[in-house]
Order: structure tokens, then C-alpha cells, then sequence
């Protein structure tokens, strides 16, 4: 099979799907699943026409998509206009269809992968980016999980981590993203904590209220992105703030600490600083310690190298930052940050500049060319 022509046949594809109506996002996303399937079948049974092959079959990929899509619109809003069922909080459609994704027989990695696609409504290409693999592996890895659990029973529904991970970065996309699914996520979170008692949950649950708290700070006129330290902390919602702190404090009074509850304790401490000079940078990477050691994360390293950084100083910052491996995605602006404030400054240009190019949002790109920009300008000692 000619895999060149699939490469130079996947423009005209996505054009003809566009024209009939798919957005661009939808239309790459069904001729990369359309590619999967084509890389399957064709060394056995190649296409007369491999162009009007590629298209029958992301065409059908794209309208299962958006029945799907459509399908789970139409449930939210039904349950948004039933009447309460009394005083227990009832669970809709949405959260068993998260537990059924997560099903005995996948990988929890997996069962994420399929279950953000399936359910969640991410593409391919914002799953790949939560979890920094290639669109391409990513979606050969829903594609096998897709083909792993036909025929499967589902009256054994997956596990309840594989589920908050989901939950997590599902929120994660709407927080940050091109998609608005922080609310749902927080709306599913809630039906959780109503039917458990685990402290992970209502870690996970104040999370995701104190980062929405900080919402509309984040970004200015014409979605610049506004970093935390610049943001107008009397636009946080101080309700969302003190929800989450006190279902925090109740789930860490449980002493089953784990990584929802210790990211939902660095988000209280941001919240509670009147400003960004009031921060207590001692205790945020006390904080990160534990997350190092529960997940061992490269972007909790990363991120803990920042907080060094403020708590200890630029050079303690760039020390910790040594600790983590160079190709994770924004160690370059992180790395710039850090050489600004140590006075190295033609090298933070650089590197601001550098890292706005390897950007996976327009937003962040914007931000680091300014402050690629603004260092330049400033005067050397």
C-alpha cells in the first residue's frame, strides 16, 4: 500500500467533508479514524478509487460523531427540564455511559482515550494533547479500543479512577481549551460525590471549583491570556472558593490523601493570597513533594521546578528544573521564566520565542511572543 498517497490525499478529503457541511476540527478527525481503517484493509483489499474510499468512510465516521454528539445534547438537556426526583441527587445517562467506557477489559489508558472521544465529545487531536503522544497514536489507540469491547457485555462497569481521570481532563479541555466542558464536568462531578464517599472524589469535585473560580480572570480583551500572577483577584468567585475549600478540608480529613486532593490543596493556596506577592510558595512545593511522590508526573516536576523557583529563588528554580526532561512540552518557557528573573535576558528572549513556536494554543503562542517582545525591551544592567 502507498502510503504517500494517503498522505496527499488527506487535504482533498477533509475539503470534500468541510464542503458538506463538518467543521474542520470533525473533518480531520474522521479521515484520521478513515486512515486507520484504510491502513487495515487496503493491503488486502485495496480501493479502485481510494479517494472516493476515503471519503464514504469518513463521511460515516463524521455523522456517527455527530449523532453521538447529538444524542448526548439532547440527554443533558432532558434532565436539565425534569423536575427534581426528591431529595437524593440522581445520576443521568451521562455518568453510567463514563463508567460503561471504562469497561474491565481496556487499559485505563485506554478506557479514557475512548471514553473522552465517545462521550466526553474531545477530538482525537485534543486527547493526544492532554496526554503529549502524536494525534496518529492516539488515534490508533481508540481505534483498538473501539474494537476491543465489540461484542463485550456491559454489565461490568469500569473502575472509579479510570472515571475521574476522565472527569479531570475532560475539564482540563473545557478550562483551557476551544471547548466549554468545565461546567458539565463539574455538573458530573457532583452526581459522583452524591453517590460516594471516597475523599478522592471531592478532592477532584474542589479542584475543578477552585480553578473555575479564577475563570474570568483568565483571559482579556480578545481571549489574551492573563497569567495568575497578573489576574484581578477580586473577579474570583469567592463562593466557588470557599465551596471548594470546605469540601477540600473534609476530604483531607479522611487521611487518604491522594493527587485530586493534593493539586485541589495548591489551587486553595493560590486562592487564599490577597496577591501574587502573598503567595506561600513554602507550602506550594511542600504540596508538590506529594504530588511527586503519588504520580511522579514529569509535568508535576516541571511545574514544582516553578515553584522552587518562587519560593527559593531563580537559581534553586533552574536547579530543580535540571531534574526534568528538556522535551516535555513548555519546559522551554518555563526555562525562559526562570532566566528572566536570574537577569540572563537575551537568553529568556530566545527561549520565550522559541517556545511560543511549539504552542498548542493560540492564546498561549500570543503570550509568549509578547513576552519574547517585552524582554527584549528591557534594559540591560
Amino acid at each position: 500500500m502507498n502510503e504517500s498517497l494517503l498522505r496527499e490525499l488527506v487535504p482533498a478529503v477533509i475539503g470534500v467533508l468541510v464542503r458538506r457541511g463538518a467543521d474542520f476540527a470533525s473533518a480531520e478527525d474522521a479521515v484520521q479514524e478513515a486512515l486507520i481503517r484504510a491502513l487495515e484493509t487496503w493491503p488486502d483489499d485495496p480501493p479502485r478509487d481510494p479517494k472516493a474510499w476515503l471519503v464514504a468512510v469518513a463521511w460515516r465516521k463524521f455523522l456517527d460523531v455527530a449523532r453521538a454528539e447529538a444524542s448526548r445534547r439532547g440527554r443533558e438537556l432532558a434532565v436539565e427540564a425534569e423536575p427534581p426526583a426528591g431529595p437524593a441527587l440522581a445520576a443521568d445517562d451521562t455518568l453510567r455511559l463514563y463508567f460503561l467506557c471504562a469497561h474491565p477489559v481496556l487499559s485505563p489508558s485506554s478506557a479514557v482515550a475512548l471514553t473522552l472521544r465517545a462521550v466526553g465529545g474531545l477530538t482525537t487531536r485534543q486527547i493526544a494533547t492532554a496526554y503529549l503522544v502524536p494525534e496518529a497514536t492516539m488515534a490508533q489507540r481508540i481505534s483498538r479500543a473501539k474494537r476491543r469491547i465489540v461484542g463485550q457485555r456491559f454489565d461490568q462497569p469500569g473502575d472509579l479512577g479510570t472515571v475521574l481521570r476522565v472527569l479531570y481532563l475532560v475539564f482540563n479541555e473545557g478550562y483551557g481549551g476551544d471547548v466549554d466542558l468545565a461546567a458539565e464536568a463539574i455538573r458530573l462531578t457532583r452526581q459522583l460525590v452524591a453517590l460516594t464517599a471516597e475523599p478522592e472524589v471531592a478532592g477532584l469535585l474542589a479542584l475543578m471549583l477552585l480553578h473555575h473560580a479564577r475563570r474570568a480572570s483568565r483571559t482579556g480583551a480578545g481571549g489574551r491570556l492573563v497569567p495568575l500572577a497578573e489576574q484581578n483577584r477580586s473577579r474570583w468567585d469567592t463562593g466557588l472558593i470557599s465551596e471548594g475549600v470546605t469540601i477540600l478540608q473534609a476530604a483531607l480529613a479522611r487521611d487518604r490523601l491522594g493527587e485530586y486532593q493534593a493539586q485541589a490543596a495548591i489551587a486553595a493556596l493560590h486562592a487564599d493570597a490577597r496577591s501574587a506577592g502573598e503567595t506561600d510558595w513554602a507550602q506550594i512545593v511542600e504540596w508538590y513533594d506529594e504530588l511527586l511522590l503519588l504520580t511522579g508526573s514529569p509535568v508535576v516536576r516541571l511545574n514544582r521546578a516553578v515553584a522552587v523557583g518562587e519560593a527559593d529563588g531563580p537559581q534553586a528554580g533552574l536547579a530543580a528544573l535540571a531534574e526534568v526532561d528538556p522535551e516535555l512540552p513548555r519546559y522551554t518557557a518555563v526555562r525562559a521564566y526562570l532566566l528572566e528573573r536570574a537577569g540572563d535576558l537575551e537568553r529568556a528572549a530566545e527561549l520565550y520565542a522559541e517556545a511560543s513556536r511549539a504552542a498548542t494554543s493560540v492564546p498561549e503562542r500570543d503570550h509568549l511572543t509578547r513576552e519574547a517582545a517585552r524582554v527584549r525591551q528591557l534594559p540591560r544592567p
